[in-house]
This record gives structure tokens, sequence and C-alpha cells, in this order.
């Protein structure tokens, strides 16, 4: 079983760049596997393999219109 590997991080809100602490977690290969908000207000961005976060009062709506204009359109499908 391959062991993984977390560390703090600071990340900005996708939508309007408040900053929050996440715990990031990386495979051995440094392939992400998934993150934890630490700080209060803050939510994780699920699906785009690498960690996002945003407060929790921007919509749904914000949060992806967000990932478009720094990510581009997004494949759902894509591992």
């Amino acid at each position: 079983m391959p062991h993984s590997k977390a560390k703090g991080e600071m990340h900005g809100c996708i939508v309007c760049g408040k900053l929050y602490q996440l715990y990031v977690v990386h495979d051995t290969d440094g392939k992400y596997v998934g993150s934890k908000v630490m700080s209060a207000g803050g939510k994780e961005v699920i699906g785009g393999n690498r960690p996002l976060v945003a407060c929790e009062t921007h919509t749904p709506q914000e949060i992806k219109r967000a990932i478009a204009r720094v990510y581009g359109k997004q494949n759902e499908d894509e591992d």
C-alpha cells in the first residue's frame, strides 16, 4: 500500500483570493489525492485534480465561472 504525504499550504479562494489554510495530500508519485480546509469560512472545491478552495459564501455558479476563467473549460470525467 503506497504511503501518502500531507503538508500544510496556503491557498486563495478561486473566486476572490481570500487566503485559507489547507492540508494537502499527495501520493508517493506526487499526484494530488485530496485536501482539507482548516480555516473557518472556506470549503474544498471538488474535482480538478488540484487543491482548490472557495469561500462558503460563494455560489456554485460563481465557483464554476472562476474555475473556467483560471483553468479553462474542465473535462469532468478526467482523472
